[in-house]
């Protein structure tokens, strides 16, 4: 099994845009990827919860936010690098504050994104 956990929503044209590229630079499967849309799936929180901030579980432990992202980089050889400077306390809080203004504009940017976007 994959030691890194991606929970996504599936129903959301930009994040399916985004799990949909992320699942091509994994080219080793180190991922593996949970669409919270699918009621049957598992979450390890509230799907609301989930559905507000981005989680990943590395090596069991829960994270949200840009931690989760750093999480799902380190597991993709080629954003490895990015990852792993994310572990660097100013670059994670510096990768929240970015993660925190782009949940503001979230709203927006799923409707520009779900006017062009067909699965």
């Amino acid at each position: 099994m994959s030691e890194v956990i991606v929970w996504f929503d599936g129903a959301c044209p930009l994040c399916a845009r985004e799990i949909a590229l992320m699942r091509r630079l994994d080219r080793i499967a180190a991922i593996h990827f949970v669409d919270i849309a699918d009621n049957r799936s598992d979450c390890p929180k509230d799907r609301h919860q989930m559905r507000a901030r981005f989680h990943a579980q590395e090596q069991g432990r829960l994270l949200s936010g840009a931690a989760a992202f750093a999480a799902m980089w380190r597991a993709i050889p080629l954003l490895r690098p990015l990852g792993l400077w994310a572990r660097r306390p100013y670059a994670l809080r510096l990768l929240e504050w970015f993660y925190r203004k782009f949940l503001i504009a979230r709203p927006l940017l799923q409707q520009c994104v779900s006017k062009e976007y067909r699965p």
